[in-house]
């Protein structure tokens, strides 16, 4: 008679907690689908009691059977631990692993972008699906979606005047938390607002912007648009040796007084926008609040520490995970845009002092 299959058997096997392993069999608390059916799926193969006479799942049986387990990633920039999608993405590789999918990471260089090439050691043949992170050229972007292969952008390039891609796309919710924002401050007796961040450069940005505008009008506030610096830099600008920070502090030289807030793109603009108003010994939220968006790490750390939206990274990698593997089972589908919630964070760069 054969050992009996325990619970912490299968966990042993997996590698994960007894708990994990229980909640997936009783199918109760929080666990990503891709987990659970993994559990599920070694439990029925190791013969544990509850599912010795169970057949796999169909969508298990469909995964396995699969022929192609690469997943590419694209990204056109470093990604450092500080940005969002680099959290979102662990959680990505961790829930593709348990299908057997293999994540593979790959730089799209500027000469690809220019000349419209796939990165060089990309291979087609056993590429399930593509992610793009930080790929905002809409040709480059247009041409990946007309490959053989299911793209998936979180993120994407402005699609404003364009033909809207033929991709599934994933954001974080850019406007729910900006309208809170403007209407929170109302409240607090603020009328002056402007926007810092190129308006045009990705499809959030655009976002972001555009809900600072209905955020002003909806709250009866007008837009000074002398107070934005919203406008798109010239392509080239900031790859010659010109940080943000210092066509920041050239614009901000020209203004005739400063709005009451800021609302920035995200934290990588807030922080370059403090660091060229010190350069003109003005400080935030003396002079001016300031509001990011991402709640990086660097929001928490920097003096004084910088009101932002907080995004869901984890959330934002198990509905990335959801929307690759739906897709990879039936390419036929409708295209889908997600959005993913966001809180509103306040801290010290915002205080009314």
């Amino acid at each position: 008679m054969g050992k009996r299959v325990t619970i912490q058997d299968i966990a042993d096997a997996l590698g994960i907690s007894r708990n994990t392993v229980s909640k997936a069999i009783n199918n109760n608390g929080s666990l990503a689908e891709t987990t659970r059916q993994k559990i599920l799926e070694t439990a029925i193969q190791m013969g544990y009691k509850q599912f010795s006479y169970m057949e796999m799942d169909p969508q298990i049986r469909l995964m396995k059977a699969k022929e192609k387990n690469g997943i590419a990633f694209f990204s056109s920039s470093f990604i450092s631990e500080s940005h969002f999608s680099s959290t979102m993405m662990d959680r990505v590789e961790q829930e593709l692993s348990v299908l057997n999918y293999h994540l593979n990471y790959y730089r799209v260089s500027k000469d690809n972008l220019k000349n419209n090439t796939l990165p060089p050691s990309f291979k087609e043949d056993n590429c399930a699906a593509i992610i793009c992170v930080e790929v905002f050229n809409y040709e480059y972007s247009k041409m990946l979606t007309e490959l053989d292969t299911p793209v998936l952008f979180i993120d994407s390039p402005v699609e404003l005047g364009q033909k809207p891609l033929k991709a599934d796309k994933l954001y974080m919710n850019n406007t729910d938390c900006i309208l809170e924002l403007i209407a929170t401050m109302k409240e607090r007796g603020v009328k002056e607002i402007g926007f810092v961040g190129e308006m045009m450069h990705c499809q959030s940005f655009c976002e972001r912007y555009l809900a600072f505008r209905n955020g002003m009008h909806l709250s009866g506030l007008t837009i000074h648009e002398e107070l934005c610096i919203s406008e798109n830099l010239p392509a080239g600008t900031l790859d010659i040796g010109t940080p943000y920070r210092d066509y920041l502090e050239e614009r901000l030289r020209g203004f005739s007084h400063l709005p009451e807030l800021f609302i920035c793109a995200n934290d990588f603009v807030a922080i370059d926008l403090m660091q060229a108003m010190k350069r003109l010994n003005l400080s935030a939220p003396k002079d001016v609040m300031i509001c990011g968006f991402d709640d990086s790490s660097e929001a928490r750390i920097v003096t004084p520490p910088l009101s932002s939206i907080h995004i869901h990274s984890q959330s934002m990698g198990v509905s990335a995970v959801s929307l690759l593997l739906s897709r990879i089972k039936d390419p036929s589908l409708d295209y889908r845009t997600l959005y993913v919630e966001t809180d509103l964070v306040l801290r010290d760069s915002t205080k009314d002092y």
